[in-house]
């Protein structure tokens, strides 16, 4: 054996490295108990990395006698999604707690998913179980089992009191995600998300934060952290926190980089804290709501567009998946909004419920004011616009780093000389995705022509009417496949 191979932190290098990914867990497993067992010099580092990672609670459960027979039947681990395999099962005995702890100071990871509690109840509580541990998933019915005091990242499944002594004594937690369930009515209340929002202000140094709605003294909290970057609100309510005017203060959040917004039920509340919130750093923003009118949606564009991020922000993600059905008149303007953005990337828009308006000097106006933009897409239910063939290639001549490209567009007519020397577009957009807002196209050969004189990268123009672009489709091909270089065989 290689004298380097004696060396524990040259394995862990070499084992580290052959790794299978996480979807292929069990033969990773198994190829680290071989390990483990080919010799002593292998056995601690190959152990190390069987253990680092665990879900469920069953394998370390499984290295109890008396438990093992109940939880693996004929060499696999009990299913316990119909009937829970602890169900009336004895709690652990003193002498067991030492057979259930034999390589929890392995684990790093750990995400429990099962609600067996009565079988650690001899535990003492605030033992720290895994001394080790750095990242964690579970409800708060363990959390006085698993308060290492240098976890990083937790996921937690529910709220309780326990919640303010794990914020409290975990002094190096920097990753915090609470996402409880939701009430059969599709949200949430403030009386429910209050005891939330009091037990954030013990959250004195976390760097990212995902949880649901929270309210305004919560958030006047975050804003004085200096350590967070990363703030998500996964969970809208139906009755929000009401915002009293003389409460409202104007609030810096003088490092947060990334801003998301997810499963909103009310906007409106949102709307209301961008409005008089600053962020200075701010590069991702994504909204996505359930119902957003379209005075919200100008609304939030207005706040957006005021929250002097005008010189960071790269990413805007705005989503409303309401499916309510209303006139064709209704419609936004998000672009005159963004045009400050000038370091703006990915630019991602999609409404449900009315129409987005772009024509050819808005489009022509964005592309002069982002030259940076590489992801581009604008969906609405509607699909009416105004841009025609000379408006789109005139804006993608403005746009050298442009990638994927989502816009609907007016075909019926071709506005545009097909045998006029292309300005060509750099080989850097290789996705183009055009809706018809005519459902008709005047000639789809020579649309097809101008693709692939205009746009070399582009092999074809993905749709949801494939029945309008289909024939464009086949003729670019037909164009592609003409112009390909042959190879010539040696001779």
């Amino acid at each position: 054996m290689h004298q380097a191979l004696l060396i524990p932190e040259v394995l862990l290098e070499i084992f580290a490295y052959n790794m299978i990914p996480s979807t292929e867990t069990t033969s990773t497993q198994k190829l680290f108990a071989a390990l483990a067992r080919t010799c002593k010099i292998f056995h601690e580092p190959a152990m190390d990395l069987l253990w680092t990672e665990i879900h469920g609670l069953e394998p370390l459960l499984g290295c109890v006698a008396r438990l093992h027979p109940l939880i693996y039947h004929n060499g696999t681990r009990w299913d316990d999604s119909d009937e829970p395999w602890a169900k009336g099962v004895e709690p652990l005995s003193a002498r067991e707690v030492h057979q259930f702890l034999r390589h929890s100071s392995r684990i790093r990871t750990l995400d429990i998913q099962s609600d067996h509690p009565h079988l650690l109840s001899v535990i003492p509580a605030e033992a720290c179980v895994f001394p080790r541990l750095k990242s964690l998933s579970l409800s708060t019915t363990y959390l006085n089992l698993f308060l290492p005091h240098m976890l990083h990242r937790c996921h937690l499944l529910s709220i309780d009191k326990g919640l303010q002594s794990f914020v409290t004594r975990c002094i190096a937690l920097e990753h915090l995600c609470i996402y409880t369930p939701i009430s059969d009515d599709g949200g949430r209340t403030a009386d429910e998300l209050s005891p939330l929002s009091d037990r954030i202000h013990w959250c004195t140094r976390p760097v990212t934060l995902s949880c649901p709605m929270l309210d305004l003294a919560a958030w006047k909290h975050l804003s004085h952290l200096p350590t967070l970057r990363k703030l998500e609100i996964d969970q809208g309510c139906n009755d929000p926190p009401s915002l009293p005017k003389q409460d409202i203060v104007n609030l810096s959040f003088l490092n947060i980089t990334s801003l998301s917004f997810r499963e909103l039920y009310d906007a409106g509340y949102i709307i209301t804290v961008l409005r008089h919130s600053q962020f200075p750093l701010l590069k991702e923003f994504r909204f996505e709501a359930n119902c957003l009118s379209s005075e919200e949606t100008e609304q939030l564009f207005h706040a957006l567009s005021h929250c002097k991020a005008c010189q960071t922000l790269e990413e805007i993600s705005i989503c409303s998946y309401d499916n309510v059905v209303v006139e064709n008149d209704e419609f936004v303007t998000p672009i005159p909004h963004f045009l400050c953005f000038t370091q703006l990337r990915t630019l991602k828009l999609m409404f449900n419920n009315f129409y987005i308006y772009l024509d050819n000097d808005m489009l022509l106006q964005a592309m002069s004011s982002w030259p940076h933009i590489r992801t581009l897409e604008i969906i609405d239910s509607i699909l009416s616009s105004e841009v025609t063939l000379r408006g789109l290639f005139t804006a993608l001549g403005l746009c050298p780093q442009l990638h994927t490209l989502q816009i609907s567009i007016k075909i019926a007519t071709i506005d545009i000389d097909p045998d006029a020397e292309p300005i060509q577009h750099t080989t850097s957009l290789r996705s183009l995705d055009l809706e018809s807002s005519d459902y008709q196209m005047a000639d789809a050969e020579t649309i097809a022509h101008i693709i692939s004189a205009w746009l070399p990268c582009v092999d074809e123009v993905e749709s949801i009417f494939c029945f309008i672009w289909g024939k464009v489709n086949r003729c670019l091909k037909s164009f592609r496949t003409a112009t390909a270089p042959r190879v010539v065989g040696a001779s």
